[in-house]
């Protein structure tokens, strides 16, 4: 596997490039150009910009996530053509300095959601929380408190823009006749508009699960189950055709395997996301250390199975707690400098004990 550390760049992140140093075993650099809307050109000098800074210290940067797919696409409307054009220049754009792998997600309207961002977790620290109930059918109540604090600290989330979630009414309305068979056409119809250019420039797109698996203020969501993912890969059965496989998102639903989905398809995932969950009867869900047994997801047994099939792709600690004095206002929610670095310490020495019980070390 190849460690890498998700960064959300200079005058974006408080984590410094050279704070990344010193954690062991990182590689590369996970980036975007965060100030880039849906549908917009990546141009090839604020990507060398990038390309610069992480070089400076020996990281490369052959992972971006997110290079977000604009709305016109999902809801399959025919301005679409122009976005799909863009997407290919950025590709093109993106492979002119060494990427190799496109994270990108096909959740309508909203990325990742959650009900409270900094929630005690009990031992003092704060983790990310879902409480099922707080989000059934106002889904302006929910974006407001996101929006809020991103108001309040000056900090950008990918998928919670706020000129595109000015206008969520009226996206809700553009996104009315899209059910679940709409999605999965729209979504076919982006990936075939895209595979050859893929194809021509040795770029992997891989795409992220759906944060939560299921249906929310009743938009379709596709990546939730085994199922789910076998028909995304058949439906366009090409070797750049690949997942970012999230094992946070996929087990927030507890019926989820996901260390048997990594080995049913280990050579389509192109980027593994490490996340622990913890779950509570009521269907609340806390996330947690990257330690197995502080959660539910079975790390182990993911790390295992990566590891039995020679995954030799990109891995990073998802989203971690808030520890040692992180707080809102002094942290991205979910992506602390502490508890992502332990759990990289976490993975690393599992893989360690892996590869010696093989004689490779």
């Amino acid at each position: 596997m190849q460690m890498t550390f998700r960064w959300y760049g200079e005058g974006n992140d408080k984590i410094s490039l050279s704070d990344i140093k010193q954690i062991p075993g990182v590689k590369g650099i996970v980036w975007a150009l965060h100030d880039k809307m849906p549908g917009e050109i990546w141009y090839e000098d604020e990507i060398a910009k990038v390309k610069e800074q992480c070089d400076k210290y020996g990281f490369n940067i052959d992972v971006v996530e997110s290079v977000n797919v604009h709305d016109d696409i999902k809801i399959g409307l025919p301005t679409r053509d122009k976005y799909i054009v863009n997407y290919n220049i950025t590709i093109r754009n993106l492979a002119k300095f060494g990427v190799k792998v496109i994270c990108y997600n096909f959740m309508p309207i909203f990325d990742w959601t959650r009900s409270d961002l900094f929630h005690p977790v009990g031992d003092g620290s704060t983790a990310l929380f879902y409480q099922k109930n707080m989000i059934q059918d106002d889904y302006n109540a929910m974006a407001k408190y996101i929006l809020d604090f991103t108001e309040k600290y000056n900090m950008s989330f990918p998928g919670w823009e706020p000129e595109r979630m000015a206008k969520l009414d009226q996206l809700f309305k553009a996104y009315e006749g899209v059910d679940h068979e709409k999605l999965w056409a729209n979504l076919k119809y982006f990936l075939e508009g895209i595979m050859p250019t893929c194809e021509e420039v040795g770029i992997k797109m891989a795409i992220h699960m759906d944060d939560p698996p299921w249906d929310i203020f009743g938009l379709p969501r596709l990546l939730v189950d085994e199922k789910s993912i076998d028909r995304f890969l058949k439906m366009v059965d090409h070797p750049c055709n690949c997942l970012t496989l999230c094992s946070g998102s996929l087990n927030a639903n507890p019926e989820n395997d996901v260390a048997s989905i990594v080995r049913k398809h280990c050579d389509r995932i192109a980027f593994a996301h490490i996340r622990n969950v913890k779950h509570f009867e009521n269907g609340d869900f806390s996330e947690a250390s990257h330690r197995d047994c502080d959660g539910d997801t079975g790390i182990l047994n993911i790390l295992k199975a990566y590891h039995d099939c020679g995954f030799d792709g990109y891995i990073r600690p998802d989203h971690g707690r808030h520890l040692w004095g992180e707080k809102a206002g002094t942290v991205r929610p979910g992506y602390g400098l502490y508890d992502r670095a332990l759990g990289i310490m976490y993975m690393n020495g599992v893989w360690d004990m892996l590869d010696r019980l093989e004689g490779k070390i």
